[in-house]
């Protein structure tokens, strides 16, 4: 657990520092706020095109031997992207950080899975929940620390100790996985249609969130994404080793708790993209006093994720993820009616139910979807589960940020967003905070039917 907990701790912590270093590394390197992108997308685009082919990877290989080569890799390309000599350098480092990452992310809850027996599965998985909340909620304070204390390099560098020694811890202490399946062939056709239509899809994305979506190259590369899903879905269901198990989608429990899952982290995207404008353009608090407010949710989920995990080991793992999606909504409904007016208190008041009905939705939710499939599927439904939530990630920042654009451009006589009054700020916060809401609302049906007609543990 030790060795695992650390490998997901170092990618979650990157992540977030990362994201709080990039105007200074847009100063530093002298550089464009596009060219600056692609030091987050880079690691992205391959965290998600990949995390189905790791995943798969590591049925065949052996999870534990594919964990570690990427907690090794992650930590090399640490090394190298503190020493980056140059924007496109780092760039290019972050790629094969990202390759390191995705065999940590991909792998990390299956292993966890297979070395505790059901009983206690969700209290370990509430654990690891509780860690990815730790390193998100830690990221943007600490690294704003560091980098003010040591410069951006250390950002990077820190990882290299943690990575060493978790290496070790898992090299000496985590046994060997269960079952591997080495007569299999694996299937790199499948895994370059999908990356090309997962690139597709991240890069209109991204471009449609600055040119719009119905600029023709953001319509070209969303046309060729929903191409590429097609004839990967078509060659899945005729190869002889496909990297995706398309009859585990005839589980109702597995597919529409992942589902659940996409809809949930398309909010927490949005969420994390949209509260630092407001707190910093409305409420006009300085980018570490930001910081530390933004810490507020995530350590609130890691404090009730391993709590969450034992009531579902107890009481079933729908109920849980239920009454949390319930306080989500309860939540996104509390976000949508900030003002300029409030003070701290009224800030931790409002996000503090967003904060815990994550910590309770999250593990159990983990738990449902790695306890529906047989054990030899682990990796990969553990590798659908990571990209359930990238690609809840890589749509919820344009979607929800278009929509928050949209409400303030139209409220306010400016074309910047950032130059909007603090009015028109806070009417694009709470427009769409109430979307968010309905969306989770959603979630929430799903899980109470699933619940109603199959209650799990």
């Amino acid at each position: 657990m030790l060795g695992v907990g650390l490998g997901v701790l170092m990618f979650t912590l990157d992540t977030s520092i990362v994201n709080i270093a990039l105007p200074t590394l847009v100063q530093i390197f002298q550089t464009t706020f596009a060219t600056i992108q692609w030091i987050v997308l880079s690691y992205l685009l391959v965290v998600t095109a990949l995390v189905l082919g790791a995943a798969r990877w590591g049925d065949m290989v052996g999870k534990k031997r594919l964990y570690l080569g990427g907690l090794i890799v992650f930590t090399i390309s640490s090394l190298l992207c503190g020493l980056s000599p140059g924007v496109h350098w780092l760039i290019a480092f972050r790629a094969l950080q990202g390759m390191g990452a995705v065999m940590i992310s991909a792998l990390g809850a299956a292993l966890v899975t297979e070395a505790f027996p059901g009983s206690e599965r969700g209290r370990a998985l509430g654990i690891i929940g509780a860690v990815v909340s730790l390193g998100i909620a830690l990221g943007p304070t600490v690294g704003g620390l560091i980098i003010a204390a040591f410069g951006w390099q250390m950002i990077f560098l820190v990882n290299v100790p943690i990575g060493i020694f978790a290496s070790f811890v898992v090299a000496r202490n985590v046994p060997q996985s269960s079952y591997r399946s080495q007569q299999q062939r694996f299937d790199w056709f499948g895994l370059v249609v999908m990356t090309s239509a997962l690139t597709a899809f991240s890069l209109g994305m991204t471009h449609g969130q600055d040119e719009g979506f119905g600029h023709p190259v953001t319509l070209g590369l969303l046309a060729i994404a929903l191409l590429g899903l097609a004839l990967f879905l078509w060659q899945q269901a005729h190869s002889s080793s496909p990297l995706l198990d398309l009859s585990l989608f005839r589980n109702s429990q597995f597919s529409l708790s992942l589902l659940t899952g996409v809809l949930v982290f398309i909010v927490i995207a949005g969420t994390i993209f949209i509260i630092p404008f407001f707190l910093e353009l409305v409420l006009h608090y300085p980018t570490q006093h930001a910081g530390l407010l933004l810490a507020v949710s995530p350590i609130l989920g890691g404090i009730v994720a391993p709590f969450s995990g034992n009531l579902s080991d107890r009481f079933g793992t729908r109920i849980i993820s239920l009454i949390g999606l319930v306080l989500m909504v309860i939540g996104c409904l509390c976000i949508s009616t900030f003002n300029s007016q409030m003070t701290d208190l009224d800030y931790i008041v409002r996000i503090a139910p967003f904060g815990i009905g994550l910590g309770m939705f999250q593990s159990p939710n983990n738990s449902a979807i790695l306890g529906s499939v047989p054990s030899d599927r682990l990796g990969v439904a553990s590798g659908l589960l990571s990209l359930s939530r990238t690609l809840g990630q890589t749509t919820g920042v344009p979607l929800l940020g278009a929509i928050f654009a949209g409400v303030v451009l139209a409220q306010a006589a400016t074309p910047m967003v950032t130059n909007a009054p603090p009015e028109a700020l806070v009417a694009g916060v709470q427009s769409t905070f109430r979307l968010a809401a309905g969306m989770l609302a959603i979630a929430a049906t799903i899980v109470f039917f699933l619940w109603r007609s199959q209650p799990s543990k």
